[in-house]
């Protein structure tokens, strides 16, 4: 077994990396499908990161982005209906907005003033 030096600051890249991009998929709404395919592997990866204060901010981040998804496939479709056309598309998109950048920007700040450490991990050779 060899030893892997993890250093604070890609620890904490790896924190904000969710959140940072679902916001700028958020904001630019042409890119949120493409980021829905794109996120599970990002997830998946950061998922399984040796330092357990980046999983904590990649699991909330991804709670956060979908279950906004979820929610309007169920409940996009009568607000769509209701304010017609492009006005019910519009409201999606700000009741996604107001989900997912207040918490995201939240978070990425908050990681920011964590204390992130050095990890030293085994890894096989």
């Amino acid at each position: 077994m060899a030893t892997q030096v993890i250093t604070g600051k890609s620890s904490l890249l790896a924190a904000r990396l969710f959140n940072a991009v679902s916001i700028l998929c958020t904001v630019v709404a042409p890119l949120w499908m493409i980021w829905m395919a794109a996120s599970m592997f990002m997830y998946a990866a950061i998922a399984h990161h040796p330092n357990p204060r980046t999983v904590h901010y990649n699991r909330w981040a991804a709670y956060r982005f979908y279950g906004i998804s979820g929610s309007m496939v169920v409940i996009g479709q009568p607000l769509y209906s209701i304010f017609d056309n492009w006005r019910g598309v519009v409201l999606d998109w700000v009741i996604v907005m107001l989900v997912v950048v207040p918490a995201g920007l939240y978070d990425i700040f908050r990681a920011g003033r964590e204390d992130w450490q050095d990890m030293t991990v085994e890894v096989a050779e």
